[in-house]
């Protein structure tokens, strides 16, 4: 029962092992793209190649997801505390958006996918938030998958603005703070309109959240590979699916 679609993007990887079912699919999957530099290093290799690789898995992942039939796709690009890195590093990863829409904006276009950012785009430099801005102003109409980038993103940011927002709408009397419900913060957050992951992914090794979508990842099942980023490809999603479809989400109930 593998499931097996027609590529959309030129190039096409070998086909998955791991068996996906019809149906059950998740309809938004998160992904925090973790390694980029640990895999450069294994290799003896600057950091920004691994950045660079991890660009070209950027593709690999966005593929795959199509052919799953996955609507929405958000990936964790650049969070609030990255901006502790070394400058070098820093301003190289704020090319990469510039970089990466430049190659494939065309094609992303051709196949329906519509680009969205969420994060606080104010702290961005010009360039990064033009280049994103006219990704998203030329995808707009696009009904397919939606390519997601959290981008300067932090979710305890994300949550003190909406909490100021509601907060600041109480002292103005159009909100009664009993009338404050989970989906009116919800409402609020950066990710507003879109529903929450179904399914969280992290590469590398790693068992954190890093501070990506702790309000919208509460029920979210979690999947951890020790695979680095510039590595993720289809084989790699497609197992993650199938473990999804595996688990029995309950939400505090009975299944």
């Amino acid at each position: 029962m593998i499931k097996l679609f027609q590529p959309w993007w030129k190039k096409r990887n070998s086909q998955p092992t791991a068996e996906v079912a019809d149906g059950n699919i998740p309809k938004h999957v998160a992904i925090i793209m973790d390694g980029n530099g640990r895999w450069a290093r294994r290799l003896g290799l600057p950091r920004i190649v691994g950045h660079r690789n991890g660009m070209k898995a950027v593709k690999r992942a966005t593929i795959a997801a199509d052919e799953l039939g996955i609507s929405i796709l958000t990936l964790y690009a650049f969070s609030t505390e990255n901006w502790k890195r070394p400058k070098d590093e820093v301003d190289f990863l704020m090319s990469l958006p510039q970089e990466f829409l430049a190659l494939e904006l065309d094609e992303l276009i051709e196949k329906n996918v519509q680009v969205q950012m969420m994060g606080h785009t104010e702290d961005l430099p010009p360039h990064t938030f033009a280049a994103m801005q006219e990704a998203i102003e030329r995808t707009k109409n696009n009904t397919g998958l939606i390519l997601n980038f959290a981008l300067n993103y932090g979710s305890r940011r994300e949550i003190t603005e909406s909490v100021k927002k509601i907060a600041r709408e109480v002292k103005d009397g159009t909100v009664a703070p009993e009338d404050i419900t989970e989906e009116m913060i919800s409402l609020n957050m950066l990710s507003s309109g879109l529903p929450d992951p179904d399914l969280l992914i992290r590469t590398s090794g790693e068992l954190r959240l890093s501070n990506f979508m702790l309000w919208q990842a509460a029920y979210s099942e979690l999947w951890f590979t020790d695979i680095y980023w510039p590595e993720f490809g289809r084989q790699q999603l497609y197992e993650a699916v199938a473990e999804y479809q595996r688990r029995t989400r309950r939400y505090g109930g009975l299944s």
